[in-house]
């Protein structure tokens, strides 16, 4: 089956409504384009690298995704398992949800993790860790002989597999990944999507298609328009850390999502937003 969307204020459409204070055009801050593009970069699997356009079928459904050195990477930084491209299985590891979305939760909500040695600046880790414990019921727990478990390690770019694998899967960090971008990978890695791809966003933001860089236009694509199921609830949230900003991977300097006024809006990349707060309540 497939399980309930979240909207980002309310991740996983299981939770409750929250409604959000709309802003006119006039009392919009100018988002801060060189930031956003910064998090462009870094929360790509790998940065300035395209890869061969493939399809192919994830829980039943067909599914598109670039092939990068032997990875599979969809929506930018999410990394998809052979096992997930090949199982027909309408289990929740295998179906895709859709923004505030989720998909291969963890039992008890408890995350088994490794940190390699290598990785430099391991502070970031531990502080997003302490940041999703803080504000969420999930818990991260040092692996000993654990099966399925997370590590983080050294990466070309940000990104993460999707939801519990069942087995060792990674994030990726490069020098660049912020704690704010670890903070978002991790909500990838607990089974989080892209806020920006749920069913009703055209009631929230338009999505300005002539303004998305080549090959990235899959980042934008509606999870009911790749065939997958699913039901959103409460408002689309401008604020979630798993939402793009107006110019994430624009190709001339304009907006690539507005709000329904024409007003652009800032990444955020601080931390878990009220909404997400209460989705991961609901779902963990």
């Amino acid at each position: 089956m497939f399980k309930p969307s979240f909207s980002a204020l309310a991740y996983l459409a299981l939770f409750g409504t929250i409604s959000l204070a709309s802003c006119s055009k006039e009392q919009q801050v100018q988002p801060d384009q060189p930031e956003q593009v910064a998090q462009d970069q870094a929360e790509l699997a790998y940065p300035g690298q395209t890869g061969e356009a493939k399809a192919g079928e994830w829980g039943g459904q067909p599914v598109s995704y670039q092939e990068i050195n032997g990875d599979k990477v969809y929506e930018g930084d999410i990394l998809l398992t052979s096992e997930q491209l090949t199982s027909g299985s309408d289990g929740d590891q295998q179906r895709p949800g859709s923004a505030g979305r989720t998909t291969g939760r963890w039992p008890s909500g408890i995350v088994y993790y490794t940190i390699d040695a290598a990785l430099p600046n391991q502070a970031r880790v531990t502080d997003a860790i302490a940041h999703w414990q803080a504000n969420s019921p999930v818990r991260f727990i040092a692996r000993t002989t654990q099966t399925a478990y997370v590590t983080f390690r050294v990466g070309s770019g940000c990104s993460s597999n999707i939801g519990r694998t069942g087995s060792r899967q990674y994030i990726n960090l490069a020098s660049g990944c912020s704690t704010g971008n670890t903070i978002h990978e991790i909500g990838h890695a607990v089974g989080l999507f892209h806020e920006q791809t749920r069913n009703d966003r055209d009631t929230f933001v338009n999505i300005l298609t002539q303004n998305i860089q080549s090959g990235y236009e899959g980042n934008f694509t509606k999870y009911s328009a790749s065939g997958y199921g699913g039901t959103d609830y409460g408002a689309l949230d401008f604020g979630s850390i798993m939402m793009y900003g107006s110019f994430s991977f624009s190709s001339n300097g304009q907006p690539t999502i507005t709000k329904k006024d024409g007003s652009t809006f800032n990444i955020q990349r601080t931390g878990l937003s009220a909404g997400d707060k209460s989705g991961i309540d609901a779902m963990y």
